[in-house]
């Protein structure tokens, strides 16, 4: 059955449209997304298994953490089967995490929880997440950053759907729930319902964009490309590098700090944004930000998040990726500055920070698959992007655990103020610096490094 989606059978034919592809990657971004969306359902976790906040919260931690780990693993496997069979696998997985899941809290078994959404959820996660890059990359060649930034925004917009979907259903199979209170929290069949609802309505639509994706024919241009124009620009090759070789280049090692630092700053304040906000603005112990206006706030955080992906990927196709980057990290080490010096004078200025903040977040991972494409060529690409995701692995411990210890030693949650969190971003401001000069030392492939003309040529043939 799954040799209907191996590679040869998914070439497109004549007259395919690649503006079906940014659709079909975008069906699978938005599904996975829902990963950000874990909070709504936490409290109600919490309650149904009598535990505390940090054993259901590690549910979201194993989760990255395999995102990272099977996209190292499974990028070179992805590039051999194609986009197709990748995406099928990633539905199997996803949906598959949410039935086991489910499983796990009908029975009141968390470990099951834990292997479910945690384990096969997140190899849904890896292999989901890079399973359309390099099909993207390679029928886009010509404004690479534009084609991954719309697919990838979907992984930042996946929770603003998922959020208030997920709220609803649980109070549609839960009558007590109500999803306007903050204090509200579902039955455990309630959440049982949640979970095999959303892993059947996220296994279909995966399905769908699995079967409408398709790779280029061998020798694919869009109208107008000129490759030679690609060769005049610096720091793009049109040459291929494999994976293998790719981990033995400096560039891969400082490209992979410099993703580890725009990640670490970003994920700091969006895994603190509800109570940071209300902490800012605290005035005689008490916060003049009411907890709904901070729950918008995330919303507004996630708007920003998803348009960052696209707007600033986009921007690199005509400024560069280097540059971009110098933009997300230098004027980042600026605005968090302002961030910890000045953010608690005004409401509005914090949130327009904080926001640009999270666009330049959300645009570092839209960017970077065009940057290992300049970098490395298209010919291994998903695997090299799926082996510097253990970056954003990296920083998913890294960076709430900066923000958590500097807070942990100022005070209790509840009562802390602006002054409690200076000392944690300008420590990002200093993260941001490392990934800064990072990214000045990046330098093009040594040519020894370079695949052979014919062992490219084989490749393409096998393809």
């Amino acid at each position: 059955m799954m040799s209907a989606f191996d590679r040869q059978r998914s070439v497109a034919p004549a007259g395919f449209s690649r503006w079906l592809i940014p659709p079909a990657a975008l069906s699978v971004h938005l599904c996975i997304g829902q990963v950000y969306a874990t909070s709504v359902y936490k409290n109600s976790l919490v309650a149904h298994f009598g535990t505390g906040q940090t054993a259901i919260g590690v549910i979201f931690s194993i989760a990255i953490v395999l995102l990272g780990l099977s996209a190292a693993l499974g990028g070179t496997w992805v590039e051999a089967n194609g986009p197709r069979k990748a995406m099928a696998v990633a539905a199997c997985f996803w949906s598959a995490g949410f039935a086991v899941g489910a499983l796990g809290i009908g029975t009141g078994q968390l470990w099951l929880l834990y292997l479910g959404y945690g384990v096969l959820g997140g190899i849904g996660l890896g292999i989901g997440y890079i399973s359309p890059v390099s099909t993207l990359i390679k029928w886009f060649p010509d404004r690479p950053g534009l084609a991954t930034g719309l697919a990838i925004m979907g992984f930042g917009g996946g929770a603003l759907i998922a959020g208030p979907l997920s709220r609803q259903l649980m109070s549609l199979y839960d009558a007590d729930y109500d999803p306007s209170v903050a204090s509200s929290v579902a039955s455990g069949p309630a959440l049982v319902g949640l979970f095999l609802t959303l892993g059947v309505a996220y296994f279909l639509l995966m399905m769908f964009g699995a079967l409408i994706v398709h790779v280029p024919p061998d020798g694919y241009l869009p109208p107008g490309f000129d490759p030679a124009a690609v060769k005049r620009r610096s720091l793009v090759t049109t040459a291929s590098v494999s994976a293998g070789n790719a981990l033995r280049t400096r560039s891969f090692w400082l490209l992979w700090v410099v993703l580890f630092c725009n990640v670490t700053a970003g994920i700091g304040i969006l895994e603190q944004a509800s109570p940071m906000i209300q902490d800012f603005f605290r005035d005689g112990g008490a916060s003049t930000v009411s907890v709904s206006a901070a729950a918008g706030f995330v919303g507004v955080l996630s708007l920003f998040n998803m348009a960052g992906r696209f707007a600033w990927s986009s921007t690199s196709d005509v400024i560069g990726r280097k540059p971009i980057y110098m933009v997300y990290l230098g004027v980042g080490i600026v605005l968090y500055a302002l961030l910890a010096s000045v953010g608690d004078t005004a409401t509005a200025l914090f949130v327009l920070l904080a926001g640009v903040i999270l666009s330049f977040y959300g645009g570092g991972f839209a960017t970077v698959p065009a940057y290992l494409r300049d970098l490395f060529g298209t010919y291994q690409v998903g695997a090299i992007h799926g082996r510097l995701l253990t970056a954003w692995s990296a920083a998913g411990v890294a960076g709430p655990l900066i923000i958590n210890g500097f807070l942990d030693a100022q005070g209790k949650p509840g009562t802390l103020t602006a002054a409690a969190y200076r000392p944690a971003l300008f420590t990002m401001v200093g993260v941001l610096a490392v990934g800064f000069v990072a990214n000045l030392l990046i330098r093009p492939v040594p040519e020894e490094l370079h695949e052979p003309e014919r062992a490219s040529l084989r490749t393409k043939e096998a393809e």
